[in-house]
């Protein structure tokens, strides 16, 4: 060890593996979780790691798209108008990151990110012993009708993803989904150099085995506020205590904008609420081996676990807290009974916060207020799938070494 300490606050996948990758590099780390894992939105992902998504939802195509994509017109994205205070200021933002030179900027910054996550988790699974839970297959989309699928076939075949990379499916891939759904698809695409976490809450433990084991230290708590001094950060926990370290980490997923907010002002940061259902089910009515399926006509995806079938959908533009939608449980049932997928078994509902950004590109940085405070947070849709190379980037921060890709692009100060 170097003599040097580190805090991270957070328990999501984010924080988890940036605080294996502190202690991995010679800092005495101590992980911060509230101690309910439900809170973090890695805890209800789809396990897909997306390597496929390189194009930041903040976009003119989707501006004009969103009238179509609105959940009172049957789609995924929902404004409560109880909450407009949160997605009116957020939205503004949005449509400025999306005009062509910040989207251009922002492409950019993503596909760099995205293109190493996989590889990431490749070295990171591979160094704590958990490489049978994480399976590169790739994944399918799968659309109904006959007008969505062509255009959605020619769209997905026409991007350069990078490390992924697009094809339509062939007649026995459609043949094979058409025997396990209840509905024949019209057109589908299948992605390789895309993965999945094979059981999400098994990675969770052996990441922090390995960190337990080599020398880390988490403790269940809230960390209250931040406060700085001579230009330095303690984290000031519920109970008042004060911890003080080299270097502290903010991971708090939807929370950490609060957090920062006394130290670098307002953070344009909004919980996007996701709902998932989980099905259980046996091998024989879905294979363990069956990659991702997204639905495009649905918006929707499901992804087999170890003992479950889960189903995730929804974009909704609200408040950490706010109350849960129960209709939208009650489509997603709706969505996995038309799909034939365990129709009448019992389910079970969760909803979480994903920590979004207006421009959809993550906050990885440091501090201009405060030397020792740096941040990894606002991962929208991909915290699990990026994780591993975020932990690679907070430990070449912490470290003062050359990271894998440059990381002025995540900067928070972007915002102004």
């Amino acid at each position: 060890m170097s003599g040097k300490t580190a805090l991270v606050i957070g328990g999501g996948f984010v924080g988890a593996a940036a605080a294996r990758r502190l202690q991995q590099a010679g800092f005495a780390t101590t992980l911060i979780d509230a101690g309910d894992p439900s809170r973090a939105a890695s805890f209800g992902n789809a396990g897909h790691l997306a390597s496929e998504q390189v194009t930041p939802l903040a976009s003119i195509a989707t501006l004009l798209l969103l009238h179509k994509r609105l959940y009172s017109a049957g789609g995924p994205a929902a404004f409560p108008p109880r909450d407009i205070g949160a997605w009116l200021p957020f939205g503004l933002r949005l449509i400025a990151a999306s005009m062509p030179s910040r989207y251009e900027a922002g492409s950019r910054a993503l596909k760099a990110i995205v293109a190493a996550a996989l590889p990431a988790w490749h070295r990171l699974v591979g160094e704590i012993g958990a490489t049978d839970l994480i399976r590169e297959q790739g994944h399918f989309v799968v659309w109904e009708k006959q007008a969505t699928a062509a255009a959605g076939i020619r769209a997905a075949c026409s991007v350069d993803y990078g490390y992924a990379a697009a094809r339509e499916a062939t007649g026995e891939e459609l043949s094979m989904l058409a025997h396990r759904l209840a509905i024949k698809p019209a057109g589908a695409v299948r992605y390789t150099g895309t993965g999945q976490v094979i059981d999400l809450q098994a990675l969770r433990g052996k990441l922090d085995d390995s960190f337990r084991q080599a020398g880390g230290i988490k403790l269940t708590g809230m960390v209250a506020r931040l406060a700085i001094d001579n230009g330095r950060a303690r984290a000031i926990l519920a109970d008042g205590t004060a911890l003080i370290a080299d270097h502290i980490l903010v991971a708090g997923g939807a929370w950490s904008g609060d957090l920062l907010r006394d130290v670098e002002g307002p953070v344009p940061l909004i919980a996007e609420r996701g709902y998932h259902i989980d099905t259980t089910l046996t091998d024989a009515e879905w294979p363990r081996e069956m990659p991702p399926i997204a639905f495009g006509d649905r918006s929707a995806i499901i992804t087999r676990f170890a003992n479950t079938l889960r189903m995730t959908s929804f974009i909704e533009f609200s408040r950490v807290g706010s109350p849960s939608d129960p209709h939208k449980w009650a489509k997603l049932d709706a969505h996995a009974d038309a799909l034939g997928l365990s129709k009448g078994s019992a389910r079970t509902r969760w909803i979480g916060n994903r920590p979004t950004l207006p421009d959809y590109i993550p906050a990885i940085g440091r501090s201009r207020k405060a030397g020792n405070l740096l941040y990894a947070f606002g991962h929208q849709h991909l915290g699990v799938t990026l994780a591993a190379i975020t932990g690679e980037l907070v430990a070449a921060l912490a470290t003062d070494t050359p990271s894998a890709i440059p990381l002025a692009p995540y900067d928070l100060q972007r915002f102004g």
